[in-house]
């Protein structure tokens, strides 16, 4: 299941468990940053029909944090792409976890939107400046 691979990757990548933030929600999971406490995931399971898909049964997704709105608008154009399902501001992105994108591809996605959301501080740890 690509689900736990993802939590697999963020817990080995970033050493960060996924947070079930909600109760009437208990399939949702947040990653968050330790310091600045910012989202850069949000792992949902939702019914395909709430995503204009065929079918009534669950599939997870994963929302990413993205830095360019052109890069989204060209994103969203491709299968398992879709604009940020419940977060619709900003450069959300909501990715299929179907396997209709390749694994290596959502962690690179997510890997970004790690950048993104990085304090300050985490990213001069991460990308010293040049000098």
């Amino acid at each position: 299941m690509m689900r736990e691979e993802l939590f697999q990757y963020v817990k080995n990548k970033y050493n960060t468990a996924p947070e079930y933030p909600w109760i009437r929600f208990p399939e949702y999971a947040i990653f968050r940053h330790s310091d600045n406490r910012k989202w850069f995931g949000l792992v949902m399971n939702v019914h395909k029909e709430k995503l204009g898909l065929d079918g009534e049964d669950m599939v997870d997704i994963l929302n990413v944090k993205l830095s360019d709105p052109l890069l989204v608008d060209m994103l969203v154009q491709q299968p398992g792409y879709m604009r940020g399902y419940h977060i619709r501001r900003g450069n959300w992105v909501s990715i299929l976890l179907d396997g209709s994108v390749s694994f290596e591809e959502i962690c690179g996605w997510l890997n970004e939107s790690f950048m993104i959301t990085a304090s300050g501080h985490k990213k001069q740890k991460i990308c010293p400046p040049k000098e």
